[in-house]
C-alpha cells in the first residue's frame, strides 16, 4: 500500500514539474514579445532623427512639423504609452507627407531609404506585437486548461494581458504605413 502511495505521490510531482517548466516557458515567450515591441520602438525612434535631418535640407522652412516631430519622438522615447506612440506617428505623417511639396526631397535617395526603413521598422512592430498577443494566448491557455489549473495560481502564474490598442491605431496597425508620394 505504501508503494503505491509513494508512487501516485511520484507521477504527481512529475506531473506539477512538467506543468510548471511548460508555464515558464510560454511566460518567457510573452516576455520576450514584450521585448521585441520595445526594440521595435526603439528603432522607429532612432530613425526619426535621420529622416527628420534629411527632410531638414530641403524643407528648412517648415520649422513647426520639424519641432512637432522631434517633440512626439521625445516624449514617445520618455514613457511608451499608445498615446505618445500615436503622437509621434501622427507627426510622422506630417513630416512625410512634406514630400508632396518638394519633388526633390521625394526622388531623394537618402529620404527614400528612410522610408522604407521606417515602413519596415512598422512592419515589423505590427508583426512582434501580433506575435506577443499569440504568446498571450497560448500562455493563458495553458493555465486555464486541466490539470495546470489546479496548480498555475499556486505556483504564482497569473493570466498576462494582451497588448491592446488605443483608438488611433486600431485598424492601422497590420497596415503598411503609407509612405509613398
Amino acid at each position: 500500500m505504501e508503494w503505491i502511495l509513494l508512487a501516485v505521490v511520484a507521477v504527481l510531482l512529475i506531473g506539477v514539474i512538467g506543468i510548471y517548466n511548460r508555464l515558464v516557458a510560454l511566460r518567457q515567450n510573452v516576455n520576450q514579445g514584450v521585448a521585441d515591441i520595445d526594440a521595435q520602438l526603439r528603432q522607429r525612434h532612432d530613425l526619426v532623427p535621420n529622416l527628420v535631418n534629411t527632410v531638414k535640407g530641403y524643407a528648412t522652412h517648415e520649422r513647426d512639423t520639424f519641432d512637432a516631430v522631434v517633440e512626439a519622438r521625445n516624449r514617445a522615447s520618455q514613457n511608451t504609452n499608445s498615446a505618445s506612440e500615436a503622437q509621434l506617428r501622427m507627426a510622422l505623417d506630417k513630416l512625410l507627407a512634406l514630400g508632396e511639396a518638394y519633388p526633390d526631397l521625394k526622388a531623394s535617395a537618402n529620404f527614400q531609404e528612410l522610408q522604407r526603413e521606417l515602413a519596415d521598422v512598422e512592419d515589423m512592430l505590427a508583426a512582434a506585437r501580433r506575435a506577443l498577443n499569440a504568446a498571450v494566448s497560448r500562455f493563458n491557455a495553458a493555465i486555464q486548461s486541466f490539470p495546470a489549473i489546479l496548480f498555475a495560481g499556486a505556483l504564482g502564474f497569473r493570466e498576462a494581458d494582451f497588448h491592446r490598442l488605443d483608438a488611433s491605431e486600431q485598424g492601422t496597425v497590420d497596415q503598411v504605413p503609407s509612405v509613398s508620394f
